[in-house]
């Protein structure tokens, strides 16, 4: 998924850091979770993961990777539908999928707000999807809540589903890369007819858990040998970059405002998007952090200076700095060209005092 300071390309070498320093345990803590890509990683690893994020997006993505650890069946609803499977030896889930992508589209709360026909009263008629796209994942949502709401699934297999749709919608979407805004002219790959995909499925031995919190309440109940944070760098609050997967997610009718219908996000907003109050959230996280080692993931362009992160860091413990540079392509004003730029990653690895 398209999603800022997404860690899936940098989580290797994080890991490879955290082998050269000698950060030993068994349980992890992904204190703001996202995507998953960082939680996913370790419980492949075998870590006991603890995940959560003030998102309701991502605590679905939490629930399907994280929490979920068996190949979900889905007895009830296979009794019932119908398939036409072409498919050799499907799984279940291959088949449910199958399924959704053979429903009558219908025009429910995607379609009537974020497609052109169904915002065509407004002066810029909204483009995030196009009219049959809104109408698909209209159709994929309801119907995945109506097996819900009539017992045919279970928790985990309504969580499974939920992430195909969410994982799935960002491939068919008019935007660049966040939903603070459409374009006003169609991306070739949102002209194209939405096609569900299953998501990988993550299965270990441990019993992991995931939250919709502000993760500030849970950092001193919760006991993890690993606390790894990945906060916003910058002003860019995330709720409204990406309201409409909130609203897929929850599907709750929100009142919705402006241009692109934003949703309220008021009780979302993240701390760290402040470099004062980032700083006061981060010492009150490190002090309160049940944990051995505390890493934070941060890079050279934060609104946090470095020097404060590490004078904050170090009243709770041993402190050192590891940084390493990568990539970022950005594309320059004329879209044609791209030009590459490096910056750094900073880990921050604190090693607690013992209380």
């Amino acid at each position: 998924m398209r999603f800022i300071g997404n860690k899936e390309n940098l989580v290797d070498k994080i890991y490879q850091v955290m082998q050269s320093k000698k950060i030993k345990g068994s349980s992890f803590f992904d204190v703001f979770s996202g995507t998953t890509s960082v939680s996913k990683y370790f419980k492949k690893l075998n870590y006991q993961v603890f995940s959560s994020d003030i998102l309701y997006f991502s605590y679905v993505l939490q629930q399907a990777y994280i929490v979920n650890n068996e190949e979900p069946k889905f007895e009830k609803l296979l009794s019932i539908i119908k398939t036409q499977s072409n498919l050799l030896l499907p799984s279940p889930l291959l088949l449910v999928v199958e399924y959704l992508n053979q429903i009558k589209p219908v025009k429910g709360f995607i379609y009537k707000n974020y497609t052109p026909a169904g915002t065509f009263e407004l002066k810029q008629p909204r483009m995030y999807f196009s009219d049959e796209n809104g109408k698909l994942i209209d159709a994929i949502r309801q119907k995945i809540e109506e097996w819900k709401t009539e017992g045919l699934i279970k928790q985990n297999e309504y969580f499974v589903l939920l992430a195909c749709l969410i994982e799935t919608v960002p491939f068919y979407s008019n935007i660049t890369g966040v939903y603070g805004a459409f374009q006003k002219k169609w991306d070739v790959r949102a002209t194209k007819k939405l096609v569900l995909r299953p998501i990988e499925l993550v299965i270990n031995k441990k019993e992991n858990s995931s939250y919709n919190d502000n993760s500030l309440n849970l950092v001193s109940k919760i006991k993890a040998d690993i606390f790894y944070l990945d906060p916003p760098y910058n002003q860019r609050q995330y709720a409204p970059n990406y309201h409409i997967l909130e609203t897929i997610a929850k599907y709750d009718n929100p009142k919705i405002k402006g241009v692109t219908g934003l949703r309220e996000y008021q009780d979302q907003k993240s701390n760290f998007c402040n470099a004062k109050t980032g700083i006061i959230e981060l010492s009150t996280i490190a002090k309160e952090a049940n944990c051995k080692t505390l890493i934070l993931s941060y890079n050279t362009e934060g609104i946090m200076p470095k020097e404060e992160i590490l004078s904050t860091l170090k009243q709770y413990g041993k402190v050192e700095l590891v940084e390493f540079e990568y990539l970022r392509f950005k594309s320059n004003s004329n879209g044609e060209a791209k030009h590459k730029k490096f910056i750094k990653e900073q880990l921050y690895i604190l090693q607690k005092y013992e209380k």
